[in-house]
């Protein structure tokens, strides 16, 4: 088993990009907007220019941004309210955005990947759900054996409802937990027993689903060692097939919600980069294979699987077993991905209903991708998925000579190749296995926009 210190942790903890895509969301400019969005999908139904093909199924995102009460440390885009009836004309409108979607795509492009995040899309009622769900399925056809998720907030669901979104065709879950412990719980305003927890999961385990995700943030206010450990056991206890484990980055100049956070409540730098340490080595000893980044999954998950196979992906909601599906996003400020093309919606409720009021697609901004940023993302996306860069494939596929076009890059590796986290093959470019906890630092390396304006204070810290 390798050996993670907490001296690599804080050697290495710097600001960077997630790059769940290349180039990053914030590289989208204005310029772009529903036209050449409606262009790709038009030439992606056709057959006629987008990179994944036709026959490849699409990825599906759906954003609903209502909670019925903020947690602290949220930096979603989300609408608080208790006032369900704000849905419905949200609801309205996200249909209109379907249909338009479909008119350029054409009818009943196959579906394998379906999510729907937040917000708490828990917040909709059943019927609400399930109506969104059948103009969904009218619009796409969802293939056998596809991935179907929904984020649930596990304060607002029981066995019932958990029934209901089964029968609904959801097979897959994600719980937000956090952390366990109550004092952290009120800290951020998100009390939620371990037992209403362990009894939802069993609840799932019973009505058939296929994979629980659960997701934990270690860096909260009131979080030390030996509160978190017990959290991290706790949740062992409960065998979430997956765990994604975030860092909190407390930024309330960004998130007004964080502002409610008294940063005296924060456990010191190196308490965090302990209970990181702490996290990877609990959770492999409960028998937990580590993916990538904060990515974490039990050995049969094919999750797991795929990391194994060299089968891994990574699009807007991380990592994926999928091919590199192109993705539509739906909702406000949902990101989208179809062949060269990123885009996003607008993200006000405001911006997002007038633009489909007008019958016009509500995208805000976007991003055609040049040549060398399709060179780029391939070695980027190989790095953070198969943790390997194969440069034949790579000269091969972009008509280049690799390490001419590279020659800055691969200096700029040598102190990781000193550090153990890269070795430097005469075929390719290999991440070691202590090289996986920091592959964005790796990553990093080869991002030319980075790179060439030090702009890395924008993103969250790596650790």
């Amino acid at each position: 088993m390798v050996h993670v210190t907490s001296d690599m942790l804080t050697r290495l903890d710097v600001s960077g990009p997630r790059y769940t895509s290349y180039p990053t969301a914030d590289r989208f400019v204005e310029a772009y907007g529903a036209a050449q969005y409606a262009q790709a999908l038009h030439q992606r139904g056709s057959g006629g220019g987008a990179i994944a093909g036709p026959a490849n199924p699409l990825s599906v995102y759906v954003h609903i941004p209502f909670c019925e009460s903020v947690c602290y440390y949220c930096a979603c885009n989300k609408i608080i309210t208790r006032h369900h009836e704000r849905a419905q004309p949200y609801l309205a409108a996200l249909k209109q955005e379907i249909e338009l979607v479909r008119q350029q795509l054409g009818p009943r492009q196959a579906v394998s990947q379906l999510h729907f995040g937040g917000g708490s899309p828990t917040f909709l009622s059943n019927d609400e759900l399930n109506d969104l769900m059948q103009v969904l399925k009218e619009a796409f056809r969802f293939v056998p054996g596809g991935e179907y998720a929904i984020e649930v907030d596990p304060r607002t669901v029981d066995g019932p409802r958990l029934a209901a979104l089964a029968e609904m065709g959801f097979n897959r879950l994600s719980l937000g937990v956090q952390d366990f412990d109550p004092d952290v719980q009120k800290a951020v305003h998100r009390v939620q027993p371990f037992a209403s927890v362990q009894a939802l999961m069993e609840q799932a385990r019973t009505l058939g689903f296929e994979s629980i995700n659960t997701d934990l943030i270690y860096g909260l206010p009131k979080q030390n060692l030996v509160g978190f450990r017990r959290t991290l056991e706790q949740l062992a206890s409960l065998r979430p097939d997956r765990v994604a484990l975030y860092g909190y980055a407390h930024l309330p100049q960004r998130f007004k919600p964080q502002r409610r956070i008294d940063a005296a409540d924060l456990p010191p730098a190196q308490d965090k980069v302990a209970m990181l340490a702490m996290a990877i080595d609990v959770l492999r000893e409960a028998g937990y294979d580590y993916i990538g980044m904060d990515h974490f999954a039990l050995h049969h998950d094919s999750l797991s699987v795929a990391k194994r196979q060299g089968r891994l992906h990574r699009n807007f909601q991380g990592y994926s077993t999928h091919a590199d599906s192109d993705l539509i996003g739906l909702g406000v400020s949902a990101i989208g991905r179809v062949g060269a093309h990123y885009s996003q919606n607008a993200k006000t409720l405001e911006d997002y209903t007038d633009a489909l009021s007008r019958g016009e697609l509500p995208i805000d901004r976007g991003l055609v991708l040049s040549r060398d940023d399709l060179v780029r993302r391939a070695v980027i996306m190989a790095v953070m998925c198969q943790g390997r860069v194969d440069i034949e494939s790579i000269e091969l596929a972009y008509l280049i000579d690799f390490r001419q076009y590279f020659a800055a890059e691969l200096r700029q590796l040598e102190p990781l190749v000193e550090m153990g986290l890269v070795q430097l093959e005469s075929d390719g470019v290999r991440v070691t296995p202590l090289g996986w906890y920091f592959v964005r630092a790796i990553a990093m390396v080869f991002d030319r926009y980075l790179q060439a304006d030090r702009t890395a204070g924008r993103f969250s810290r790596i650790i």
